[in-house]
């Protein structure tokens, strides 16, 4: 929030997701031949008076005022993974801010179907790779070879995981995989070991009970097996499109699992409305201190206003 007291301290990180931007106006009759037409019809039908352009803006307008140190988007960045859908999202993270300032992972909406990476996720590349990733490098051009990712800003680390995969209609499942989930494992140890604050940043909610069973993560409780292990100090989930705050019980503490809503969601409900929330992460002698600030879309005032504010 500008002119928080906690800013000079803190380090500020925003926590935005499921933008779900959309080109339907420029889709092709052929682009539909698959799932997409059941998200087309959905988006006809619903979702095109849910979800807005202007909301977007205004989001974009009050982070350049709170100005936060990194933002943190957590996948479903398009509704149908169209080529145009890719490109415009580009501009639109562009608005954000810089690849060192933004960081992004996928969510199942951006694998709607198969697609051809350099047409579509290669847009986003350089908002997706690890710090020590050659971002020239042509070995970038899959999930595999990106995931999950490792960002470290000052003492904070910004752990990346990607859930996103194509599923059949109806489904919107998500999947680590194994050999995410070994990779994963080390980078856990090794952030603990550096005494980090590590940030895990996944679309498909860990915890059960938060979605229904078509759109679960599969392997939640591998993930949550690692966690139990190794720990982490904050989880960092959209995909609900709903506020989301719970917590997962470890040996010897518990980790905040926290999702937002839809940022371009007018909101059938007012914990659908569009919201972003920002973490102010501050070290201390012997631990961390966690303050939540949520600031959510006003439709009287087409603006993003002051919600709530505690420590977690």
């Amino acid at each position: 929030m500008a002119g928080d007291p906690a800013k000079d301290t803190a380090f500020s990180l925003a926590h935005i997701s499921d933008p779900h931007i959309s080109c339907i106006g420029d889709i092709r009759v052929g682009q539909l031949l698959n799932k997409r037409l059941f998200g087309y019809l959905k988006w006809r039908l619903h979702r095109r008076a849910e979800h807005r352009d202007s909301i977007l803006s205004a989001l974009q307008d009050d982070l350049s005022h709170s100005n936060p140190d990194h933002i943190a988007v957590t996948g479903d960045l398009t509704h149908l993974s169209l080529p145009a859908e890719f490109r415009k999202s580009r501009q639109w993270l562009e608005s954000l801010g810089t690849p060192a300032r933004v960081t992004v992972i996928p969510g199942n909406h951006d694998t709607y179907v198969k697609t051809v990476w350099q047409q579509t996720l290669a847009h986003w590349t350089d908002y997706m790779v690890s710090d020590e990733t050659d971002q020239d490098n042509d070995s970038a051009t899959n999930f595999e070879s990106i995931f999950p990712s490792l960002r470290v800003r000052g003492r904070i680390a910004l752990i990346g995981v990607c859930t996103a995969h194509p599923t059949a209609p109806h489904l919107a499942v998500g999947r680590i995989g194994d050999i995410q989930l070994q990779k994963l494992e080390t980078l856990l140890a090794s952030t603990a070991k550096r005494h980090l604050f590590r940030v895990l940043m996944i679309h498909h909610p860990p915890a059960p009970g938060i979605v229904s069973w078509r759109k679960r993560l599969t392997d939640a409780a591998a993930l949550r097996a690692l966690l139990a292990r190794y720990g982490a100090e904050l989880v960092l989930h959209g995909h609900a499109h709903k506020i989301d705050q719970c917590y997962l019980k470890i040996p010897g503490g518990r980790i905040p699992v926290m999702g937002v809503p839809s940022a371009s969601a007018l909101g059938r409900t007012p914990q659908r409305r569009a919201r972003y929330y920002t973490y102010y992460i501050t070290p201390g002698a012997s631990d961390w201190r966690l303050r939540l600030a949520g600031r959510v879309y006003s439709p009287d005032e087409n603006r993003f206003i002051p919600e709530h504010e505690h420590q977690l």
